[in-house]
């Protein structure tokens, strides 16, 4: 029977004074019951306490089971099974979602728990790849939510509905399911477990299906949240990461690595959390775009041990280490490994074409780019669409056609000015400048070139790290290239490569029309500036 301080712990509960609750219920002072031991559990969760929340949610189980209480103790055994899924102990789960079922079906209880219990259920069909499967799963789970009036278990089925309907192409539908199960979170219809893995799935979600804007606000949200309960340490994790992805995009760099370290830093501890690897990746991604490539290295490297996929960042600082060969080889993998998953798919293809132009295989950038345009077309995202173009108009550049480029480059500087989105503006900024250079329009391209370098002074961006002109010279183009910048003449590259003069010549013909120079000596200048040799 629960005295004075369990009384108090109740009123602190309903404060979300989440580590008053747990001090007073951890005093020693209270006998707790089972309605007790479930916030005791609670608190103890969101404060990053694992095994003292497993162990209290055990008990209110059994004392559930023994005061008669099924339907309950089936519910603690679904909060004992999610964690245990979300952190990848799939066998405990199922046990624990077993002996729940059982409960169940020997009261014969037709109860709302049964729908909590389908949840699991779904988020495994998912895990093995059959979405479709999943999405009828969690539709059940809401029509039971609905039926019973439980705010809880309708969030947690409409959000992970959303889920399932972006992954099998139907984003629109999707999105609006993901945030009306938010109005319910921010309007305190729905407990903080809930609460907390509908937030950050759903920015998740819309990070997935590139609709940057949606998880701006949505990150906002989730920041307000979490500042509302001030000893939070389970979801401030990662909503620090989303709070740094969304300052990235910004251009607020410096705020957005102190927001990705303390990220880090809170999901460290006795039992790291899942989403710290995606801190570290995330610091890691600042790293690699502000120059620090040995850090950037080591962040990816930790991520990884994390179980957070490296890619496509660690392939781009391949390119930026100047391992070209590296990178080209792990991008192609990237892509290759997210055949059935559209929406990476496009990430990967996305810096596809920028190392696999830096290697001057243009055709197969093209190829890229043509894919993540038909891409583009079915999922519709602004941010998508600007980075479609900004692909398109690096190929067209490499092919020689600067003049298709620019109007590509336009319409992607456009997109990046709607998104606010700074470094990415300016990286087409560089490209639309080097295609009026192409067309003769020198006055305006350095007027392109000097913006473009502001901004990425301003942001800190490393030099190496924006994108070089792309250049769709061959290997043998760009040795000859680099022996005309040395000074020699066509007969001594000749001798030097073992080739004929003729076919000197020859190369340095396409050298001229391919960078659009007139001359061996603005062949080299060109060169030189442009990092090609």
């Amino acid at each position: 029977m629960a005295v004075v301080n369990g009384d108090t712990a109740e009123r602190a509960f309903a404060g979300q004074a989440w580590r008053e609750v747990y001090t007073r219920l951890t005093g020693g002072r209270v006998s707790l019951t089972a309605e007790d031991l479930v916030r005791l559990s609670t608190a103890a969760y969101l404060l990053g306490h694992d095994e003292e929340s497993f162990e209290s949610r055990e008990r209110a189980y059994l004392e559930y089971v023994r005061g008669g209480g099924p339907a309950e103790a089936a519910r603690c055994a679904f909060f004992l099974a999610l964690p245990l899924l979300l952190r990848g102990e799939p066998a405990r789960a199922n046990g624990w979602l077993a002996r729940a079922r059982r409960l169940l079906d020997e009261h014969g209880l037709d109860c709302v728990e049964r729908g909590y219990l389908l949840v699991p259920v779904g988020l495994q069909s998912i895990h093995s790849g059959d979405t479709r499967g999943a999405h009828d799963v969690f539709t059940a789970a809401v029509r039971i939510a609905s039926r019973f009036g439980d705010p809880d278990l309708l969030a947690l089925g409409r959000h992970a509905q959303g889920r399932a309907l972006i992954k099998l192409h139907r984003a629109a539908e999707g999105l609006a399911l993901l945030d009306e199960a938010m109005v319910s979170v921010t309007s305190g219809e729905v407990s903080p477990i809930p609460a907390g893995v509908v937030y950050c799935s759903a920015i998740e979600g819309c990070h997935e299906v590139f609709d940057v804007i949606r998880a701006q606000e949505w990150t906002a949200s989730l920041s307000a949240w979490c500042a509302a309960q001030p000893d939070l340490v389970l979801f401030r994790g990662q909503c620090l990461v989303h709070r740094s992805q969304v300052l990235q995009a910004l251009g607020a760099w410096p705020e957005a690595l102190v927001e990705a370290r303390r990220a880090a830093e809170r999901l460290s501890g006795p039992r790291r959390q899942p989403a710290l690897g995606m801190a570290l990746y995330q610091e890691a991604e600042l790293r690699r775009l502000r120059g620090e490539l040995a850090a950037a290295d080591d962040g990816y490297r930790k991520a990884a041990e994390y179980g957070q996929p490296t890619q496509p960042g660690c392939a781009l600082l391949r390119l930026a280490q100047g391992r070209t060969a590296a990178a080209v080889s792990a991008i192609g993998h990237a892509v290759a490994e997210a055949a059935d998953d559209h929406l990476v798919r496009a990430r990967m293809l996305a810096a596809q074409v920028e190392i696999v132009l830096a290697a001057g295989e243009p055709g197969a950038a093209r190829a890229a780019a043509d894919e993540l345009t038909v891409i583009t077309a079915e999922i519709g995202m602004p941010l998508l669409r600007a980075t479609a173009a900004h692909a398109r108009g690096s190929v067209l550049l490499a092919e020689g056609r600067p003049a298709a480029a620019l109007a590509e480059l336009r319409a992607a500087c456009e997109g990046w000015a709607e998104l606010d989105a700074p470094y990415d503006g300016a990286r087409s900024r560089l490209l639309i400048g080097r295609a009026r250079q192409l067309t003769g329009d020198e006055d305006a391209a350095e007027v392109d070139f000097a913006t473009a370098r502001e901004v990425l002074h301003r942001l800190g961006a490393c030099t190496s790290v924006a994108p070089a002109p792309p250049t769709s010279l061959t290997e043998r183009e760009l040795q000859v290239l680099a022996l005309v910048a040395e000074g020699l003449s066509n007969r001594q590259i000749a001798a030097r490569l073992v080739i004929s003069e003729h076919t000197v010549r020859r190369h340095l013909q396409n050298v001229f029309a391919k960078l659009g120079v007139p001359s061996r000596a603005a062949a080299a200048t060109h060169a030189v500036q442009h990092h090609l040799i």
